[in-house]
């Protein structure tokens, strides 16, 4: 998957516009399609038509138009800092109307099976959190209860983010929302798309795979694939899925007033695989199925 990520990054950045150190370089109104490495927008990139390139700050963007919808697509990078960091870079060079990000994740919820593609409704940050002192043997001792948002684990408190707006107000929250109108969007063409029940080394999912759209998502800066902690995101949370980036990306979306969904569709069960992890056999499955959601989704866009 390293490879995949640098030869897709330098194929890219070969043919590739160096950008100026500030300033926009398209102003065409966009939809910013995102995802954190190279194997999950590869479908996606294939099939954007009239492509060009610029390179600003490391990260290559690429235009061109998608479903019939103008894009700028990009790699987010893998985790929370690197997903923010680029995001923010989009947003300060190009004109996006609304992000979609698209990628795999960790299935949390028992109901979904690898291969399910999910639109969660809002995402939250798991491991923002207290790391709280061990007062007396396997005891730790909560922080003040105003700060905690979630049923600890182990030592781990979930606290709220502490976030300024764009127009300078403060404010502690949990949850990052998705757009309202983005996931009725997603929810039209939930039913519409085929994907994918098998590799093209011929290995197939249990199940037919299908599109959920709404709940809850949490991302942290951790790939997780333990049963224990799965099994604590999904009743601490109540969440889905379980990811590395879709939280700072709907952070970033919402300081700075623009319409956001992520489409995550499930590598493994985070720990919860009936053996080892799934993730290297069907990594590229699940890709390939959230791409197949996402362009239906664009396609279905005003």
């Amino acid at each position: 998957m390293r490879l995949a990520t640098i030869l897709f990054t330098l194929t890219l950045a070969s043919a590739a516009q160096a950008a100026p150190p500030t300033g926009v370089l398209d102003d065409t109104p966009r939809t910013a399609v995102i995802s954190a490495f190279a194997p999950e927008l590869a479908a996606l990139a294939q099939a954007t038509t009239g492509k060009h390139a610029y390179v600003a700050g490391g990260t290559a963007f690429t235009t061109g138009v998608l479903e019939g919808k103008p894009v700028v697509l990009f790699l987010s990078g893998i985790s929370m800092v690197n997903a923010a960091m680029t995001t923010q870079a989009a947003l300060d060079r190009f004109h996006v109307t609304r992000i979609v990000f698209s990628g795999i994740a960790g299935g949390v919820d028992p109901g979904l099976d690898v291969g399910d593609v999910v639109a969660p409704g809002q995402w939250s940050q798991y491991l923002e959190s207290v790391m709280a002192r061990e007062d007396r043997p396997g005891h730790f001792a909560p922080p003040p209860s105003d700060q905690v948002v979630a049923a600890p684990f182990g030592m781990i408190y979930p606290t709220t983010v502490d976030i300024t707006h764009s127009d300078g107000a403060r404010e502690r929250r949990q949850w990052f929302p998705a757009d309202p109108a983005l996931l009725a969007v997603a929810e039209r063409v939930a039913g519409q798309v085929a994907l994918k029940r098998c590799t093209g080394s011929g290995r197939c999912l249990t199940k037919a795979p299908r599109v959920v759209v709404g709940g809850n998502g949490v991302s942290g800066p951790a790939f997780v694939d333990n049963a224990a902690l799965r099994g604590w995101a999904a009743s601490a949370f109540q969440a889905k899925v379980l990811d590395m980036e879709s939280a700072a990306v709907a952070q970033v979306a919402l300081v700075n007033g623009t319409p956001f969904i992520a489409f995550r569709s499930l590598s493994d069960l985070a720990g919860g695989d009936p053996g080892a992890n799934q993730a290297p056999v069907f990594f590229q499955l699940a890709s390939d199925n959230s791409a197949a959601v996402v362009r239906a989704f664009v396609a279905a866009l005003p």
